[in-house]
């Protein structure tokens, strides 16, 4: 049985569905909170629980006196840790959600992992933010990412630096997975993409931060959940047993290009308001997946016309519903 934290979350529930349709058992955990609409949450959770061998659990990876008792459930052989709190500018507004999800979330799912015998691996979500102000490109695993450029993008940092001290400490195979801007069906909507969407279908005028020079690698869905999946299959090894990844598209586009490409999905023109650099926010990010693809056989394949075809065909759907 594999354990999924976040599985009602966008990237949890993708990785979820394909680790069911592969025939495993999976337990997921989510707490369901109002960040952005949990009738989203919910919509993707109902498509999961029509699975027999998939069990849910409503908890909060940040409480320990909830998280430990589950190293008792038979059969739990690997974890797959994506609860976290997202977004860069609400970690601005509320810095406490991000310091209780993020690091206290990321020490009691691995003082569970240690408790589980036989655990065979721990997979948990990092982020491209840690790479901070880096102007160097692309971003490579060895490159410094000491100087975060937002509160959310420090705690991702602290996920890694303790999973490495748990490898150290207790020999535990920990891999973390650094995303770069992922994009999709069922995603969030308080990613740009889905805001973009939203306000070109309504005719509402969207914003772009640095007057448009901005940079992003965006990556769709079912590349990451590919990813995802191959570091599940292969530990880390060495001394101590952690290892972090890239999971980028490695194809950065210009902020106003890919808004020409959702405009050509949409079928209509969007409104554009060019603003000034935001606190927290960096103009590229690009990732270097070298490490990815010869460790673990990752190679991106959908290019940003199709995977935003498919997302514009479910916003669509799912709205008119």
């Amino acid at each position: 049985m594999i354990l999924v934290t976040g599985a009602a979350g966008f990237i949890g529930y993708h990785v979820t569905e394909h680790l069911l349709a592969a025939g495993e058992q999976v337990l997921g955990i989510d707490n369901l909170n109002g960040y952005y609409d949990p009738a989203l949450k919910r919509s993707r959770l109902d498509r999961l629980l029509q699975h027999d061998s998939f069990r849910f659990l409503k908890m909060d990876v940040s409480d320990p006196e909830l998280v430990l008792p589950l190293a008792g459930t038979q059969g739990i052989d690997a974890i797959i840790h994506l609860a976290a709190q997202a977004g860069v500018r609400y970690s601005l507004e509320n810095p406490f959600a991000y310091v209780q999800s993020n690091v206290m979330g990321q020490v009691a799912m691995l003082e569970l992992a240690r408790r589980i015998d036989g655990l065979k691996n721990f997979v948990y979500a990092s982020s491209s933010s840690v790479y901070g102000g880096n102007t160097k490109v692309p971003f490579d695993i060895a490159d410094e990412v000491e100087k975060p450029q937002s509160l959310y993008a420090a705690t991702k940092r602290s996920d890694e630096l303790i999973a490495y001290t748990y490898a150290h400490l207790y020999g535990l195979p920990c891999t973390g997975l650094r995303f770069f801007t992922v994009y999709g069906p069922w995603g969030r909507p308080d990613m740009a993409y889905y805001s973009f969407t939203r306000n070109i279908i309504e005719g509402k005028p969207i914003r772009i931060f640095n007057h448009g020079e901005m940079w992003r690698d965006f990556t769709y869905i079912d590349d990451i959940v590919q990813g995802t999946i191959r570091a599940l299959r292969r530990p880390a090894t060495g001394v101590p047993p952690h290892a972090v990844y890239n999971l980028g598209n490695c194809r950065p586009q210009k902020l106003t290009d890919f808004v020409s490409v959702l405009e050509n999905n949409i079928g209509l023109k969007a409104s554009l308001e060019l603003a000034p650099m935001q606190a927290g926010d960096v103009t590229h990010t690009f990732a270097d997946i070298e490490a990815s693809r010869r460790d673990l056989g990752f190679e991106p394949v959908t290019p940003i016309e199709t995977g935003l075809k498919h997302f514009v065909g479910w916003y669509r759907g799912y709205h008119a519903h």
